[in-house]
């Protein structure tokens, strides 16, 4: 394995410094608090962490896409931490499954996060998993996790 599991804290997303404030005030007004907890712990790398607060939400009292929504957010932070205890073969189970309910949510937008740019930048990560039948076979390469910055409109959920 790699001596570095994710790339520094000074790197660039997109050719923009990652100190960028990934959501506004209105934001914070419109969605429910663990949803921006859990961007601001994921962005900051604590994934299990983040997996906590999103699932806190998801147990709860929450309609159908929505439900949907937190369960591919909390396997793609899954997969991360998985990588972090050094389980790719978990990673990647968590990957595929991420990647089928997103593919389920059947919307390139929801809870103003643009999934198409999420899911690219979180192929860009992780689609090495998928390259052999057993990822423990494979050396992790370096990568950078997706940084979830939402869109300025607000969205419609359940």
């Amino acid at each position: 394995m790699s001596g570095r599991l994710f790339m520094s804290e000074t790197d660039l997303i997109d050719g923009l410094p990652q100190n960028i404030t990934p959501y506004t005030d209105e934001h914070i007004a419109a969605y429910p608090v663990e949803y921006i907890a859990g961007i601001d712990l994921y962005n900051a790398g604590e994934f299990h962490a983040a997996h906590d607060v999103w699932e806190e939400r998801w147990m709860g009292e929450v309609g159908a896409q929505e439900k949907l929504f937190l369960q591919a957010m909390i396997q793609s932070a899954v997969a991360f931490h998985h990588l972090e205890i050094g389980r790719p073969g978990a990673a990647r189970q968590m990957y595929t499954r991420a990647k089928e309910k997103f593919a389920r949510l059947e919307t390139n937008i929801f809870m103003s996060l643009d999934l198409t740019d999420y899911q690219a930048q979180l192929d860009a990560a992780l689609s090495w998993l998928l390259t052999v039948p057993d990822p423990r076979e494979l050396t992790q390469p370096d990568f950078a996790p997706p940084k979830i910055r939402l869109l300025p409109e607000l969205s419609d959920f359940d």
